[in-house]
């Protein structure tokens, strides 16, 4: 290609992957929003800070759906917090993603491959000026 593309072609995809990013902070520890923001910006689906406002929507509608739960822990010094944890559906659930990420994963592959194939480009390698 003789332009540069100006938009990232993942741009905007990145945000579906909040459900699962929070499936599986939870599914590493019981937490409260904030944590759960640094830990989700840990897995690289979000880029920069996360949202919070976007991080607490996706958790009032996964409580809603019965994949985590909350409780006020008011013990210690500080604020109370609202401490999330999964439920057996969220693990549920969390697998059904791991399951639909590994499908993506091996099309991907796949189609990366073909690519490399028909232009003969060794993978990662080959720089697009």
């Amino acid at each position: 290609m003789n332009q540069k593309n100006t938009k990232d072609p993942g741009s905007g995809k990145r945000q579906r992957y909040i459900q699962p990013s929070i499936l599986m902070s939870l599914k590493l520890k019981s937490s409260y929003g904030y944590e759960l923001i640094q830990e989700i910006q840990k897995l690289g689906f979000v880029e920069g800070s996360a949202p919070p406002g976007m991080i607490y929507r996706h958790l009032r509608q996964l409580e809603e759906e019965g994949m985590v739960c909350s409780e006020w822990h008011t013990e210690g010094a500080g604020p109370a917090r609202r401490i999330y944890r999964l439920t057996p559906e969220g693990d549920d659930m969390l697998y059904s993603w791991i399951q639909y990420m590994e499908d993506q994963a091996r099309k991907l592959k796949d189609f990366t491959e073909g690519y490399y194939r028909i232009t003969g480009c060794q993978g990662t390698s080959h720089s697009i000026e």
